[in-house]
């Protein structure tokens, strides 16, 4: 696999970064903390997705990145025979192949599986093969022997075994409860064949009941048919007698209904009669009424015309008061000059008002204004004296080799002038400073001039309220005369309306007759209203005779029906005890034929009973032979599952077994080409502790840069076997601050020995802070952080400035 280009989009903190990589030694090389990790974060994110990268998805945009601006990592490689593309967001990925326009997979998921396949390499195995973090490189030194074995188990996938077997363990676990479990629910022979005899005793008893209650329930049916003939006659009977006893009640309440109405006849014709007699005294009482009601509606009409009199008469005090009221108020109202004049004072009072709101606006508006623009000045010196004094800490820290704060090159003699030109331009700031501090205290508050023309404002804010109030009492007033004026036309029109109508002469009326004929009236209406009702009655008297001889009729009628149908029920002959003695012999019938059937169906429920629980036995038979079965099933998997988990343990000593001589072998490789074959041989003891070999025997003292190629060339072997169980060959390597603490020959060496390593590297990228390395690059691409926005820059030095660096 090799690496050809990256780009960044507001990934971490690179905005817009492009990097060409090609073969040979490249160095990325930048301060702690500018970006450079992450550039190899974003090439593990675009193959594995937000798992590979660090912390959290929403960590990932760009701190000051617009709004929806997009997160974005596109990575070209190649790997075998191919080229691909793989441009990888937030929310979606594209994985391209060979330059074709559609992509052969398109979603997050999509991408990593097809990737990971691709590689042939779990994310894990990625980072082992490939990448080398920092002071990963003496990790095994640091480390137990248990510690180291276990360390080569994970990064080589060993580990896989043990978690299929743990997983095996888990499902053996389960397969043994699941064993003993089918071997305790198996139930014992001899209990089913007990139980199978008593349900067959069960049946045989249950058949016996059953013919049993079937000769029961056919004597009862013989019974009721014997009883029946005679109940449904004695019904019939019955129901005859009954009916018939019913048409006689009601006949019998219709006669009594006949008696009483020709009582009531005979009664009210007695009582028409003697209304007639009293109706004639009456009517000599009610001669002198139709005289009377005559005069009364004579009296009637002469009270109305007297009583609309004295209303005109009190309409018209009204209407004279109400007038003689509004003269006086209209006395009262002001001259119509008044109200303009009043208008005039009103004008003058505001254009004397606005002017001095605008003077006093335009005062407080400089006050405001001078206020201001000192607190600008003095803030933007404040900003002064913190830059410099920031320079000139530095420039004190770093001393006379600092860089100057404006071309970036050593201060040298110019030390001591750019300190003395700093504490002038602190002084001259100072100074300033207490200048404008000084004035802000003077300008806190307002001044006399500006107080005194917001005073004069506000009197003449409240003249001006005052003289307005006055013009609209005025108006009011104004407004009050025109319709005083109009009401005082309406009432002299009404007045003299009145006047008119009293003009005329008085109409005559006798109250004392008025009332006294009022009197007799009412005294007459209880005469008047006891001879209507007697008239009322008196006129019934002819009709009473003919409807009393009807009645009469009705009543004789009504007793010979009665008579009749007491003679129809006599003659039937029905007696009443022998109809209950044939109901109770029908009753016992049924109760008997009911009890039988009864009888019959909780014999054929056991019967049915019987039949389950000899189908119950069968079935218990027959689930007993399934659990054996299963048992048995189980039992045979347990067993496989043990040899399996034997089968793992022998392959993982195996694998064991073989890992050190093999990781020897690839190791002493590396090392015989780091080292131009100096020396040979690189054993691993069963500690898995890293030994040299010089001519055969092991070196037991070795220097501090022996062990670093030790350590490389082991790092080497085991990226090697990743590389090789995945079926790809080795041909990228990428080292992230490998150089630690080391000094700066040992950092030379261990640069030359990456470069010894071109034929078996074709691509080989270091990252470090270093930059007294840089020569040993075949390309150096610096990355820079921009403290003011945050945003990280890569850029390839010129050659001149490599010069410089190695210089």
């Amino acid at each position: 696999m090799q690496i050809h280009r990256l780009r960044l989009q507001n990934f971490r903190q690179h905005a817009d970064t492009h990097i060409e990589f090609g073969a040979g030694l490249t160095g990325i090389v930048g301060p702690n903390g500018s970006g450079k990790t992450t550039l190899l974060e974003a090439i593990a994110y675009a193959m594995y997705g937000t798992p590979a990268a660090r912390g959290t998805r929403d960590s990932l945009r760009r701190r000051g990145a617009p709004p929806r601006s997009s997160v974005r990592v596109e990575l070209d490689f190649g790997l075998g025979a191919h080229e691909y593309r793989v441009i990888r967001g937030l929310n979606q990925a594209e994985l391209y192949q060979d330059g074709e326009p559609s992509p052969i997979a398109n979603s997050l998921g999509a991408v990593t599986d097809k990737l990971t396949r691709l590689l042939g390499m779990t994310r894990e195995e990625f980072f082992n093969t490939y990448f080398t973090g920092q002071k990963e490189l003496s990790v095994m030194a640091s480390m137990s022997a248990p510690d180291r074995a276990r360390f080569l188990s994970r990064v080589l996938g060993y580990e896989r075994l043990k978690v299929a077997q743990d997983r095996l363990k888990v499902k053996r676990s389960a397969l043994k409860a699941r064993h003993e479990l089918l071997e305790a629910g198996l139930r014992d022979t001899a209990e089913l064949d007990a139980e199978e005899s008593q349900a067959m005793i069960r049946l045989a008893d249950a058949q016996e009941a059953v013919a049993q209650a079937d000769a029961g329930v056919a004597a009862g049916k013989a019974r009721l048919a014997e009883l029946t003939p005679r109940w449904e006659h004695a019904q019939q009977l019955r129901e005859t007698v009954l009916s018939l006893d019913g048409e006689r009640r009601v006949s019998e309440h219709h006669v009594h209904a006949a008696r009483e109405k020709f009582s009531a006849l005979d009664r009210q014709l007695i009582e028409a009669l003697a209304a007639q007699e009293k109706l004639a005294q009456l009517n000599s009482q009610l001669e002198p009424l139709a005289s009377l009601r005559a005069e009364r509606e004579t009296l009637e009409k002469q009270a109305e015309l007297f009583a609309a009199r004295k209303a005109y008469e009190v309409q018209r005090q009204d209407h004279q008061a109400r007038l003689k009221r509004i003269q006086e108020r209209a006395r009262l109202m002001p001259a119509p000059e008044a109200l303009a004049d009043a208008e005039n004072r009103v004008q003058s009072v505001k254009d004397a008002l606005q002017s001095a709101t605008v003077d006093a606006e335009a005062k407080r508006t400089a006050w405001v204004r001078d206020a201001q623009e000192v607190q600008t000045k003095r803030q933007t010196l404040l900003d002064q004296y913190k830059d410099v004094t920031e320079q000139r800490e530095r420039i004190l820290e770093a001393g006379a080799e600092g860089a100057c704060p404006t071309c970036s090159r050593p201060l040298g003699k110019d030390y001591e002038v750019v300190l003395g030109l700093l504490e002038r331009q602190l002084e001259a700031i100072r100074n300033n400073g207490n200048f404008y501090r000084q004035r802000i205290g003077q300008l806190a508050e307002a001044p006399t001039e500006v107080r005194a023309a917001e005073q004069q404002r506000d009197t003449l804010e409240q003249d001006a309220a005052a003289a307005m109030v006055e013009v609209q009492r005025l108006a009011d007033l104004v407004q009050e005369r025109t319709t005083l004026t109009k009401e005082r036309e309406a009432l002299e029109a009404k007045l003299s309306e009145v006047e008119a109508l009293l003009g005329g002469s008085r109409a005559a009326y006798d109250e004392a007759r008025h009332h006294a004929v009022r009197a007799t009236i009412e005294a007459l209406d209880p005469v008047v209203l006891e001879a209507e009702r007697m008239k009322v009655t008196a006129e019934r008297a002819e009709g009473l005779v003919a409807e009393a001889e009807r009645a009469e009729r009705e009543l004789s009628r009504r007793e010979a029906e009665v008579t009749a149908l007491a003679e129809r029920i006599a003659g039937l002959g029905y007696d009443e005890a022998d109809f209950k003695a044939v109901h109770v012999a029908m009753e016992e019938g049924r109760n008997a034929g009911h009890e039988a059937e009864k009888v019959l169906v909780r014999t054929r429920a056991e019967y049915a009973a019987a039949e389950e629980a000899v189908a119950t036995v069968e079935r218990r038979r027959k689930e007993r032979h399934e659990l054996s079965r299963r048992a048995k099933k189980a039992g045979t998997e347990l067993l496989l599952y043990h040899e399996l988990d034997r089968a793992l343990t022998d392959l993982r000593t195996d694998l064991n077994a073989t890992l050190r001589p093999e990781l020897s072998d690839l190791a002493s490789v590396f090392l015989r080409d780091l080292t131009n074959g100096r020396y040979s041989d690189l054993e691993l003891d069963e500690s898995y502790v890293a030994t040299i070999l010089e001519d055969g025997e092991p070196k037991g003292v070795i220097s501090g840069g022996e062990e670093d190629v030790a350590n490389l060339a082991l790092r080497l072997a085991i990226s090697q076997m990743i590389a090789e169980r995945a079926g790809q060959p080795l041909s990228l390597l990428v080292l992230d601050e490998i150089f630690g603490s080391l000094d700066e020959e040992r950092r030379v060496a261990v640069v030359e020995l990456l470069r010894g390593l071109a034929d078996r590297f074709p691509q080989v990228i270091l990252i470090t802070h270093i930059e007294s390395v840089n020569e040993g690059f075949d390309r150096v691409i610096r990355v820079v952080l921009d403290p003011s926005s945050g945003v990280s820059t890569v850029r390839e030095p010129a050659v001149e400035d490599m010069e410089h660096v190695a210089a």
